[in-house]
């Protein structure tokens, strides 16, 4: 069997052009094929294939077929950081001095080839990356292929809405869009610390801390503040991945409120940014004047002033705080990522309760908000929600929040003496995907470990992972 591609026969004999053995084809470029006064015989435009004057014919023997068309090869050399391609042609890509895109066709024919070749052998300096323009590339829509290889040449055809574009000659078989690595993910940011109370305050307790934003892709779980589970990430193979665990809050000194938790967030190549709000801070003494924070979750109310509000969580991330009733009443618990913060009243305010993950393979609860500290009219104490939240003071420093529950930190309750709300605990970012796919290239040290066919990536400090 032969095959002949053409760009001009001419003259022919007659009209007529015959093809040989079963299987034999001819690539026609448009207006190739002539008869010996100029005159085209067999033209081509996307998959219709046109004879010439009338009375023109082409035999074919049997079994033997007319392919698609042949390139015209460009004469200018592309230079540019861009280019907008066209079926049919062949470029000659110089990326001397400046990687190179190349924007696709938005729409193609079944049979539809296109050539690029690297002009000066520069392309594993600068590379040329293909716009897929909406149509698919190897049966995918991304990552848009990037071809860096010196002296390469790379040849597509078109073959379908399926596949889209097939490479039919690229130097290598390697996958130019490869599936994304699907990750599913817990990110929790640092509770906030607890308010503070000093020593003229008499007896009363600051707000407990608002536990950090809580988001979570895993099994259908919720995340804070009664959001959904979200989606997993795709993350694009050979991408490095930046992971920042937020640092808890300092409890307040004295008349101060606590201090807002640190964020936690996962970025990097291909996926939108996951940051989880840090926690907002506990009011102090007086909740007119050092007033809770809003946060992922909000802080509660100190009490010794007026009514106030405890501070707002963010959506789909953690519950507001606690309020405070107003004078001679127990402080607000700091908000959890399950529940809001107990009002300070007759009764303790009690922090917010946490939610509970099965991502490691166990479950773990996390994101309390942090106990509301005692005044006299209640002898009790504000007990910190599940999940690691931190209890009051029983005229005493509140607690800290559980490190790396992303908690908040107990208010302080005081006996005219000067004390202070306890720290908010740390956030921690874990990552879950099949082994098949973990490349095993982390930097900050995670625990790695495995439950079923996944491995499990537990980051209780920042580091990054390389998918």
């Amino acid at each position: 069997m032969s095959k002949i591609e053409v760009d001009t026969i001419a003259p022919q004999s007659g009209t007529t052009v015959t093809l040989g053995e079963s299987g034999d084809s001819i690539n026609v470029t448009p207006g190739a094929i002539k008869d010996s006064s100029g005159n085209v015989i067999i033209s081509k435009s996307g998959t219709t294939v046109t004879l010439g004057a009338s009375g023109d014919t082409v035999s074919v023997a049997s079994g033997a077929t007319l392919e698609g068309a042949g390139l015209a090869w460009q004469s200018t050399i592309v230079t540019g950081t861009t280019l907008t391609a066209e079926a049919g042609k062949g470029y000659w890509i110089n990326t001397t001095s400046n990687a190179c895109t190349i924007t696709l066709p938005a729409a193609a024919s079944v049979g539809d080839t296109i050539e690029f070749s690297d002009y000066l052998r520069t392309w594993g300096t600068n590379a040329v990356t293909l716009n897929q323009n909406s149509l698919n590339y190897q049966g995918r829509t991304s990552p848009n292929p990037e071809y860096n290889t010196d002296g390469q040449s790379v040849r597509i055809v078109y073959s379908d809405a399926t596949q889209g574009w097939i490479p039919t000659s690229d130097d290598n078989v390697t996958l130019e869009t490869p599936p994304p690595v699907v990750t599913d993910f817990l990110v929790i940011a640092g509770g906030a610390g607890g308010g503070g109370v000093d020593s003229g305050a008499g007896v009363q307790g600051g707000g407990g801390g608002g536990a950090g934003g809580y988001r979570n892709s895993y099994s259908s779980e919720t995340s804070g503040g009664g959001g959904s589970s979200e989606t997993a990430l795709g993350l694009v193979l050979g991408s490095t991945y930046t992971i920042t665990v937020g640092s808890g809050g300092a409890g307040g000194v004295g008349t101060n409120k606590g201090s807002n938790g640190d964020n936690s967030s996962i970025s990097g190549n291909g996926i939108t940014t996951i940051t989880s709000i840090g926690g907002g801070a506990g009011g102090g003494l007086d909740n007119g004047a050092v007033g809770p924070n809003s946060g992922g979750s909000g802080g509660g109310a100190g009490s010794g002033g007026g009514a106030g509000s405890g501070g707002s969580g963010t959506a789909n991330q953690g519950f507001d705080g606690g309020a405070n009733s107003g004078a001679n009443y127990h402080a607000g618990g700091g908000g959890g990522a399950g529940g809001v913060g107990a009002a300070g009243s007759s009764g303790t305010g009690n922090g917010g309760t946490g939610l509970a993950s099965s991502i490691t393979g166990s479950s773990v609860t996390r994101a309390g908000g942090g106990g509301g500290g005692p005044h006299s009219s209640n002898n009790g104490q504000g007990l910190g929600g599940s999940g690691g939240g931190g209890n009051s003071g029983f005229y005493g420093n509140g607690s800290a929040g559980t490190t790396n529950t992303g908690s908040g930190g107990g208010g302080a309750g005081s006996n005219n003496t000067t004390v202070n709300g306890g720290n908010g605990g740390s956030g921690v970012v874990i990552l879950r995907m099949l082994t098949s796919d973990y490349s095993g290239t982390t930097t900050g040290s995670p625990t790695v470990t495995t439950s079923g066919s996944d491995t499990i990536l537990t980051y209780t400090g920042s580091g990054s992972y390389t998918a």
